[in-house]
């Protein structure tokens, strides 16, 4: 039995080692086996964004039996300064001060 994997554009765009393969081979890949497909996601996670294969949707009309994931993020947004942050860290919040005079 065989099962196939589509590609999310949430993996493409999260691993770059994925969206060479889907741009090379194209976005549906067929393995033997579930255990299979995750010993792949899992090599292309090695050094790069992380991948994983989830059931696919029942009501997907497509052929594909599993998802090639990951939570696409952006980093920029993510490293941005966030008072609740530092709050939480246990720094103070210093006073805001009017620039007027």
């Amino acid at each position: 039995m065989s099962v196939v994997v589509a590609v999310k554009p949430s993996a493409r765009k999260r691993n770059a080692k994925v969206g060479r393969i889907v741009f090379e081979d194209g976005p549906h890949h067929a393995f033997e086996s579930r255990a299979a497909a995750e010993r792949w996601a899992d090599d292309l996670s090695t050094g790069d964004g992380h991948v994983w294969v989830a059931r696919a949707h029942p009501q997907d009309g497509g052929e594909a039996d599993l998802y090639l994931l990951s939570r696409a993020t952006n980093a920029k947004l993510e490293a941005a300064y966030d008072k609740r942050r530092r709050r939480l860290r246990g720094k103070s919040d210093p006073e805001q001060e009017s620039l007027g005079g």
